[in-house]
């Protein structure tokens, strides 16, 4: 089975094949194919890379974003690069939908009625939600009969108990839909599982901390296999520090600013989402591995912001645990999680009451999903690498299988239904 997944963004489009047999993998494959947009004003930088290495980039000139997803997936069957010889080869197509607003928390087959109600909750990320469902879009005007499936990253949290769900403002605001949603849930669910497998265990039976560490960053608590809290809410800007976001700052703060009239609702919007963080910290870069530079270059305001991110990540850690009542599994993941044992070296620095000791060697250049903690920890420390994309194409997957087991289990019943009909015809002498 061939699937190909769209992770739309708003400043960005990645999309990646998988060819996938009759049973899943242990571990994720390399894709047969992937390819990147980076969006600059009127120009798209294409990235396309195939599974024997062979790699295409070119600069576009578009008039849509619509022209450079269509040249993009042009690639799949044109060029040095190419991966089928016809769209007709992809079974189905898989969706990151960043936001599932109320209605929606399992993978689901894109039908006009959930398009339509995908469109409905544009309004709690509209940027995301606008960008993935043109990807819809262009997915049915270029194949219409494909079977699209959009994977929510809010769905792994939209269980979470309501103690931790609902905001104590008043009452009408979770009537309303103003609630805490959760984020990156497609990678946190993909890490708790692999934690799994990779330690031989039940993952219903680990109390997990997943740290999902990038430009974006949150860090949630999973026990039974379902997330029962997390850092972002009702926005990805809820929680930690981040790359250019804040993260929870007093809400006091923002009215402050505005009775001094010197921000507006878009002036806070842009400082809490673009200039803050560990930008706005350090006035260096929003990029870890800068701050790293930053420090040993003796940059004091780089030196905070990563005491700030540290901090606030350790605490939130720590939170996470004594929500679960204790912690078997510490898991780094995305691309600081994987890529900075500084930062993990930092984090858990402090954590040692509660077991947690690292192998310094390990935790220096580990292999991705690869345990760094020592022998005598008793919380395994664990770097898994983010397959946001792969665990996608695992749920289209598990859908389309499920599928064909209906139609199956129908013709099956129907055949059932036809001998029955015969012996009833047979014995009445009917025939």
């Amino acid at each position: 089975m061939k699937i190909l997944v769209l992770n739309s963004g708003s400043s960005s489009q990645k999309a990646c094949l998988y060819a996938i047999g009759e049973t899943l993998p242990d571990h994720p494959p390399t894709c047969r194919w992937e390819g990147r947009i980076e969006w600059g004003g009127d120009s798209a930088a294409i990235t396309v890379k195939s599974s024997e290495g062979i790699v295409q980039k070119e600069q576009l000139s578009v008039t849509s974003r619509e022209q450079a997803i269509r040249h993009l997936l042009l690639t799949l069957v044109t060029g040095s690069a190419r991966a089928i010889n016809s769209a007709s080869d992809i079974d189905a197509v898989g969706h990151r939908v960043v936001h599932g607003g109320p209605n929606f928390e399992d993978p689901i087959v894109v039908t006009p009625q959930v398009y339509s109600a995908i469109a409905d909750a544009s309004e709690f990320a509209p940027l995301h939600i606008q960008a993935e469902l043109e990807g819809m879009k262009i997915v049915t005007n270029l194949r219409g009969d494909v079977p699209q499936i959009a994977v929510f990253d809010t769905g792994f949290h939209r269980q979470m108990p309501l103690s931790a769900a609902i905001y104590p403002g008043p009452y009408e605001w979770f009537e309303s839909g103003i609630r805490r949603y959760g984020f990156h849930g497609i990678n946190h669910q993909y890490c708790a599982e692999r934690a799994a497998k990779m330690l031989d265990a039940d993952v219903k039976a680990l109390r997990i901390v997943s740290c999902h560490l990038g430009n974006g960053c949150s860090v949630t608590a999973i026990r039974d296999g379902r997330s029962v809290d997390t850092t972002m809410g009702f926005t990805p800007l809820e929680g930690l520090m981040m790359g250019t976001r804040s993260g929870s700052v007093d809400p006091g703060i923002l009215t402050y600013l505005m009775r001094q009239g010197q921000l507006d609702s878009q002036g806070i919007d842009k400082v809490l989402n673009e200039k803050s963080g560990l930008l706005g910290v350090s006035g260096l870069s929003s990029d870890m591995r800068d701050i790293l530079i930053g420090i040993q270059e003796g940059h004091q305001r780089a030196t905070l912001a990563f005491d700030i991110y540290v901090h606030r990540l350790r605490a939130a850690i720590g939170g996470m645990a004594a929500v679960l009542g204790g912690m078997d599994v510490l898991v780094f993941t995305a691309g600081v999680g994987e890529n900075s044992p500084e930062v993990r070296g930092a984090a858990c620095s402090g954590l040692e009451f509660f077991g947690v000791r690292l192998d310094s060697r390990t935790n220096a250049c580990p292999s991705l999903d690869q345990e760094i903690s020592t022998a005598d920890s008793s919380v395994r420390v664990l770097v898994i690498r983010a397959e946001e994309d792969w665990a996608i194409a695992q749920e289209c997957w598990k859908l389309a299988q499920g599928h064909q087991r209906g139609q199956q289990n129908a013709s099956v019943a129907h055949k059932e239904y036809l001998r029955q009909g015969e012996r009833a015809a047979s014995e009445s002498g009917i025939n």
